[in-house]
């Protein structure tokens, strides 16, 4: 029997009729997991991953609680390019986008 405490938000959980066929796969996509949680930065894009950037921002904000802007993007619609311009496609506006946004961080004064 598994508790609430014991099952978190990143808990992968499956019923044994299913385990067996998908044993391979599991294992496979937790090795992914994995793999890529252990990673600090995109591979696409080359900014730093949710989990790295957060630890990051946060440190960065309870430093300098009053000199600090902070900003979201959000790509609307990005799906669409993917979706009718192929996933290469995709991929490169993706990374020009984060070009972009990045490239006045370099020139800034510290």
């Amino acid at each position: 029997m598994v508790t609430e405490e014991e099952v978190g938000p990143r808990t992968l959980l499956m019923t044994t009729a299913v385990a067996p066929p998908l044993t391979g796969w599991a294992v496979h996509v937790v090795g992914e997991h994995k793999r890529l949680a252990a990673t600090k930065r995109d591979q696409l894009t080359g900014l730093l991953r949710r989990d790295a950037y957060t630890v990051r921002a946060l440190c960065a904000l309870a430093r300098h609680v009053e000199d600090t802007t902070r900003v979201m993007v959000d790509a609307d619609h990005f799906k669409a390019v993917n979706d009718t311009m192929g996933h290469a496609a995709g991929d490169a506006a993706l990374a020009a986008l984060c070009t972009r946004l990045v490239a006045p961080l370099a020139r800034a004064p510290p």
